[in-house]
């Protein structure tokens, strides 16, 4: 499988279609609002639509440094499903019973997200085949049933439990001895729900100018090279590009995710890899790869490459490096071998935010109007819009509009976490973190042995994962 035609970078393969829109206007000069949004990707969409769909009147201002879905909304893999980054933590921290709530707000949360692109009439090629993820080493196989019983535990009673021969039922995972469904998944076409999500918020009357960098949040003002917006609400919606903003380049680490997008494959290939119910689909590795079935019937495959960039940089146009793209494409041949001879397309990589305890947040600091949601681990596109909602029930408690809400009082909301360590000391431990995994992830594979391998127990303890 040669890349000499990969189209690599572009900022996705997302794009390939439409290609890169034409960015809105900039900000014209200093303005005021009664919201201001720093960021235009699912967060800060979401939180525009719901806060003026639930108070028409609003002046909301979305403020983009280059175009609504430029980072990980335009670029992730098109996991719309009920993961959420933290929720053990939450739940030594708080008690099962909040984590509970936290977990049943993410099941009905995927449904919400769906409910909503067929309701606005966003075509973003949504499928509901849930979320399947298989086992293909002992240690993997035990790691999967331990996972299956904990998400039981937290009130998935709808997630199922396969075997080796059911789960090559529903996609032929060479090698796999088990798998576990849940049905609060679905895959979908990322950069069509953010393009969507962004001209339907235009419609309701939000402002968004792009190619407006914002270079300092301060309550009350966001700074900008072209003016100052002044708002009682200050929201800083920027995820993996948090550490770009002066005064947070250890808030939210800039985690390097990468995927390939193969050429669309023939009938003769998906009826040996089957795959017909369209699931999103992972593996149990501690190095973990994310897979879906794409509309044009593509795999489209994603994992960690390069994990981390010096100083917390984040890279132009999602560009990735040809070994990162040679060992993805690795990963899809090993699960799928008849897959050998297929062309990849397309290749890009995009940076996530992740907290120093790994835990999502979601924050208004009623004191200053500064608030903020990300740190989502990977997990960001229907844990936005259960942020974006909860931002919304805060702002509306704050202004006298309504009091405590369901979700104003899960146990993520107000969450504090300390920042990330000062350089090289971040580099070293996050480059030595995976290649801690890898190497596990290699003896696993040849070890007959059901335990977790050592190294990636000391490698979470490194990462303050446990």
């Amino acid at each position: 499988m040669s890349t000499v035609s990969t189209v690599n970078g572009g900022i996705s393969f997302w794009y390939a279609d439409r290609g890169t829109p034409l960015a809105r206007e900039p900000l014209p000069g200093d303005g005021t609002a009664d919201v201001c949004i720093v960021g235009g990707g699912y967060t800060g969409l979401w939180t525009a639509y719901y806060l003026k769909k639930a108070v028409p009147f609003l002046n909301i201002t979305v403020l983009e440094a280059t175009f609504c879905g430029y980072g990980a909304s335009g670029r992730n893999g098109g996991w719309l499903y009920n993961g959420i980054a933290g929720r053990d933590r939450y739940a030594k921290l708080h008690g099962h019973e909040a984590a509970v709530r936290l977990q049943q707000a993410m099941n009905d949360t995927v449904a919400e997200v769906v409910r909503v692109a067929s309701e606005e009439g966003i075509d973003a090629d949504i499928h509901q085949g849930g979320v399947l993820e298989v086992a293909y080493t002992p240690a993997q196989l035990a790691r999967l049933k331990d996972f299956h019983s904990v998400e039981i535990a937290f009130g998935e009673t709808d997630r199922v439990l396969r075997g080796a021969r059911e789960t090559a039922e529903r996609v032929n995972v060479t090698g796999a001895v088990g798998s576990t469904w849940t049905p609060h998944g679905a895959r979908l076409h990322p950069v069509r729900l953010v393009t969507g999500l962004a001209a339907t918020v235009e419609a309701l009357g939000v402002t968004i100018h792009e190619s407006t960098p914002v270079t300092a949040i301060e309550p009350k003002h966001a700074r900008t090279p072209y003016g100052t917006v002044r708002a009682p609400y200050i929201l800083r919606c920027t995820e993996g590009f948090t550490a770009n903003l002066k005064g947070h380049k250890r808030t939210w680490l800039p985690m390097n995710s990468s995927m390939i997008a193969t050429e669309p494959l023939p009938r003769s290939v998906w009826d040996a890899i089957g795959w017909e119910g369209r699931e999103t689909l992972g593996d149990m590795a501690h190095a973990y790869m994310y897979a879906q079935r794409t509309a044009d019937d593509r795999i489209a495959l994603g994992g960690r490459g390069v994990p981390y960039r010096y100083g917390s940089a984040t890279d132009n146009d999602g560009r990735t490096q040809p070994a990162t793209i040679e060992a993805l494409r690795d990963i899809l041949v090993r699960l799928f071998p008849v897959a050998a001879g297929v062309r990849v397309d397309h290749a890009w990589s995009g940076v996530l935010g992740v907290p120093r305890d790994w835990c999502a947040t979601v924050t208004l600091d009623r004191s200053t109007g500064l608030g903020w949601a990300g740190g989502y681990v990977g997990s960001g596109v229907a844990t936005t819009n259960l942020a974006a909602r909860t931002l919304r029930d805060l702002i509306q408690q704050d202004s006298g509009q309504s009091g405590p809400t369901e979700l104003t009082t899960l146990p993520w909301v107000g969450h504090k976490v300390r920042k990330w360590e000062p350089e090289p000391f971040r580099w070293l431990g996050v480059h030595g973190m995976y290649a801690a995994y890898r190497a596990a992830d290699r003896r696993e594979l040849t070890s007959p042995r059901p335990g977790t391998d050592p190294i990636a127990k000391a490698a979470d303890r490194l990462a303050g994962r446990r």
